[in-house]
């Protein structure tokens, strides 16, 4: 999607009723293979490829991060009271001993937290996990329930397991421990242990300690350049010929008036202005080596109708190319593509066409007063109605137009005005939401079987797109995160009505394509999206905008 000062809708209001839950398969990070605590996705309920355990201590480690600090559940948001706020004592188990924690600020708003646990905890964490053994193991020989020597119980669980279990037990109880520093900050559902289970197991193993690394994703800060950068903003917007309203009911008029008329054959002329006709065109480029021409099948069609009152909306200076060609005829000419053409590769391009005139039609128009009016526009007695009642409705799509080319120029600016740290678990989140969105919308215009809907639901699909739109992505969240700014600092509000509103819409949406949603998470995304609304609103009356069109 092109976001610039053109007139479509901003990209984070276009997808506000195409919200996704992050646990449908075509969003959620593949399942990592091996038997490590390496999470190379930001953590995601059932999609740790870990023991049970493990996953349970990581959910349940974001869960109380996520619980101290609820306006964190937007990744987008930060708390401005995150220093006062406090992980409850009954959430988190005391310890025999200190941890020792350093942390190291890396690249990408992320933080590494090195994790070093003495061997009290170690020793404390082991006799547990003992205890839990005798308690459950049915060794043969003794009642279930009564003390067990340790040789013996480790002999019949095994030592390698009584030593996953252990290290189980350590990360479960110190990691809580090692997140507290980070209340406040860090952005839910980031926490990824990156030091495998194997090399945690061996470290326990030779020193009865334990070492481990955690990174987890922080709310990025925003910096203005300059400061306060976006109050009275001087905006030029370039809007299209094509939607000046006066301009716009015109055509309208004249084919709704075409719409009446009937087609009949022409046979005693060729080709005029008025006329449509039936054409083949083929084009091959124009080399000096006449065996290197090569077809242009871009330009090339069969059967192609062709109005001529479009003439040079089609292709520049076709129209008086074949001007006076009769049915049958063919009529060949040079043509250079202009520089400004839409394809690329076609710039400049020699080209020779050959165009054949298969039928030649025009139209027997009734004729333009008071007698059509109804037909032109029902409801409407007469010509003057109707151009006035056309007229108003391209008023009305005029003004949005401005508006929404207005919206992107802003948002364009914006995001010039802003530096940030885009955290990596807020790219891949914001770029699953945005394919997610043209998924959706997919599937509301194209019927996809089961193995097309297969491929483009499949991890590699989604990873693909957030390669292929990277900065755009990066794009769109530098827009968000500067409206969410400018929505805090400026101490704007929406209506709870317009919110429960575009809720149950979201809704309706999910439901009409069969969707899971998770209605919080909808809530959270509609709240962004009216913040942005108002947000624009004020900008759009803060700013100076000059349109000029082109």
């Amino acid at each position: 999607m092109e976001l610039c000062s053109s007139a479509t809708t901003p990209t984070f209001l276009k997808f506000k009723a195409s919200l996704i839950n992050p646990s449908q398969s075509f969003i959620s990070p593949p399942a990592n293979g091996n038997n490590t605590a390496i999470l190379s996705q930001p953590i995601k309920k059932n999609s740790i490829s870990f023991t049970s355990n493990i996953k349970q201590v990581l959910l349940t480690t974001n869960t109380l991060l996520s619980r101290q600090f609820k306006n964190l559940s937007n990744p987008f948001a930060t708390s401005d009271s995150a220093s006062t706020v406090e992980i409850d004592d009954t959430l988190v188990e005391k310890l025999p001993a200190d941890l020792n924690i350093t942390q190291t600020h890396e690249p990408n708003s992320r933080v590494r937290l090195s994790v070093e646990v003495p061997p009290v905890v170690c020793e404390d964490c082991y006799r547990r996990v003992i205890r839990e053994f005798m308690k459950k193991a049915k060794v043969p020989g003794f009642r279930p329930g009564k003390n067990v020597p340790e040789s013996i119980l480790i002999s019949y669980v095994g030592k390698q397991n009584i030593q996953k279990a252990i290290v189980e037990s350590i990360l479960k109880r110190t990691l809580p421990h090692a997140m507290s520093s980070m209340t406040g900050k860090a952005l839910e559902d980031s926490i990824r242990i990156v030091t495998k289970f194997s090399e945690m197991e061996k470290t326990y193993s030779s020193l009865n300690s334990l070492r481990y690394d955690v990174i987890v994703d922080v709310a990025p800060e925003l910096k203005w350049i300059p400061e306060d950068g976006y109050k009275n903003l001087k905006i030029a917007v370039d809007i299209d010929s094509e939607i000046d309203a006066k301009r716009a009911s015109e055509e309208e008029i004249r084919r709704r008036h075409k719409s009446l008329g009937t087609l009949r054959i022409v046979t005693d002329r060729g080709l005029q202005l008025g006329d449509v006709a039936v054409l083949d065109i083929s084009a091959t480029t124009i080399e000096q080596d006449e065996l290197a021409a090569k077809s242009i099948p871009s330009a090339e069609s069969r059967g192609f109708q062709f109005d001529t009152e479009d003439g040079d909306r089609i292709l520049p200076g076709f129209l008086e190319s074949i001007v006076g060609i009769q049915r049958g005829e063919t009529k060949t000419f040079p043509y250079v593509f202009p520089e400004s053409w839409a394809q690329e590769n076609l710039r400049g391009v020699q080209a020779s066409f050959a165009v054949e005139c298969k039928e030649l039609f025009y139209r027997d128009l009734p004729e333009l007063d008071d007698s059509v009016a109804d037909k032109l526009f029902p409801g409407c007695t007469t010509l003057q109605e109707v151009k006035e009642a056309l007229l108003q409705k391209c008023l009305e799509v005029e003004q949005t137009a401005k508006e929404q080319a207005a919206d992107n120029a802003i948002l364009d600016r914006l995001c010039k005005m802003v530096e940030v740290d885009i955290p990596e678990s807020l790219f891949e989140e914001q770029g699953r939401q945005l394919y997610g969105a043209q998924l959706l919308q997919i599937q509301a215009n194209t019927k996809l079987n089961e193995q097309q809907l297969a491929y483009l639901s499949s991890p590699k699909a989604v990873n693909e797109f957030l390669e292929k739109n990277k900065e755009n992505i990066n794009h769109v969240i530098k827009q968000n995160l500067a409206v969410g700014d400018i929505f805090k600092r400026e101490n704007l509000q929406f209506s709870t009505e317009d919110l429960v509103k575009e809720v149950e819409n979201s809704i309706a949406e999910f439901k009409k394509y069969n969707q899971e949603y998770d209605e919080e998470r909808v809530k959270e995304q509609v709240q962004e999206v009216l913040e942005g609304a108002k947000v624009l609103e004020w900008l759009r009356e803060n700013a100076e905008i000059q349109y000029t069109t082109r």
